[in-house]
């Protein structure tokens, strides 16, 4: 089963650092979900994956090896992202036909019935494809690759929520009947969250967090009451969120039990609302933000 690994990997571009001192394993075959706020560092770490350039010091592999120009390896990578696939003169047939003779494990046969599902013109140039088709176009790709490792960066702009239900399943679908590792990055958390068996989340190119889909759901806990109260029994403990109002406070903790919660209110949050909480940021009276 394939293995990636991240070893305080740094990538900087001029003087802005996009991933800093990052370090992860991801292995398995399993459905992984990468969040994060836009600029976290992201689609860095996926570029970096697909061999698209090399990171400025750590180091980072798959299987031992690293991706930057390593043919072999890459062969068994495929990125789909929001945008830039395809050369847009191409027709939809040839971007078909040049994927399955770099892809060594291409399901001919799928692509063209995926053709059919999404409805696409096979003699259509990439560049007249609509946001919504070129999506499509992108999902074909990634799903019929049934490369070891598939990517999926935001694959889903411009189309509608029937499509978007029609990609989750298809994604299931290749996953249980083809099982290998699948990275799907998105803001649309609560859409396929279902899906996740592990989340990693990025923050300010770091790692903030990384867990199975349940641990994230069963390790957390949201309490709400007074300021004191809240205080006083929080007080030393894992907290990831904060705020308050009006006298009463709200904290997420993380990996805490809490056995006697007295008055509070004690309540858990969806993956979607826990990423929120777990990236939200406040502004101070400067003007500056700090993460909560």
């Amino acid at each position: 089963m394939m293995e990636i690994k991240a070893v305080n990997v740094r990538k900087q571009y001029q003087k802005e650092v996009a991933l800093d001192d990052l370090t992860i394993t991801l292995e398995g075959n399993k459905i992984i979900g990468l969040l994060g706020k836009n600029g976290a560092g992201k689609t860095t770490l996926m570029r970096l994956l697909a061999g698209h350039f090399s990171n400025s010091s750590g180091q980072l592999t798959i299987d031992n090896k690293s991706p930057f120009n390593n043919y072999p390896v890459l062969r068994e990578v495929c990125l789909i992202m929001e945008s830039n696939n395809f050369h847009e003169k191409f027709r939809v047939k040839d971007i078909l036909n040049i994927s399955a003779n770099f892809y060594p494990n291409w399901d001919n046969e799928y692509a063209n019935h995926l053709v059919n599902v999404f409805r696409l013109n096979i003699n259509q140039k990439a560049k007249t494809l609509s946001k919504g088709m070129y999506s499509a176009l992108g999902i074909i790709v990634g799903l019929a690759s049934n490369a070891s490792l598939t990517i999926f960066d935001e694959p889903y702009i411009g189309l509608d929520a029937s499509f978007r239900s029609t990609f989750y399943d298809l994604l299931l679908e290749t996953y249980q009947n083809n099982p290998r590792m699948i990275i799907l990055s998105t803001h649309l958390i609560d859409e396929v969250s279902r899906l996740f068996e592990e989340v990693a989340i990025l923050h300010e190119g770091k790692l903030m967090l990384h867990d199975t889909a349940d641990n994230f759901e069963r390790k957390h806990l949201i309490l709400t009451g007074s300021k004191e109260e809240v205080d006083q029994l929080t007080s030393g403990r894992n907290i990831i969120h904060s705020s308050s109002i009006m006298g009463q406070k709200t904290v997420v903790l993380y990996n805490e039990d809490i056995t006697d919660s007295g008055n509070l209110k004690v309540s858990k949050a969806s993956l979607q609302e826990l990423f929120v909480y777990l990236t939200k940021e406040e502004v101070n009276k400067n003007g500056t933000t700090n993460q909560i």
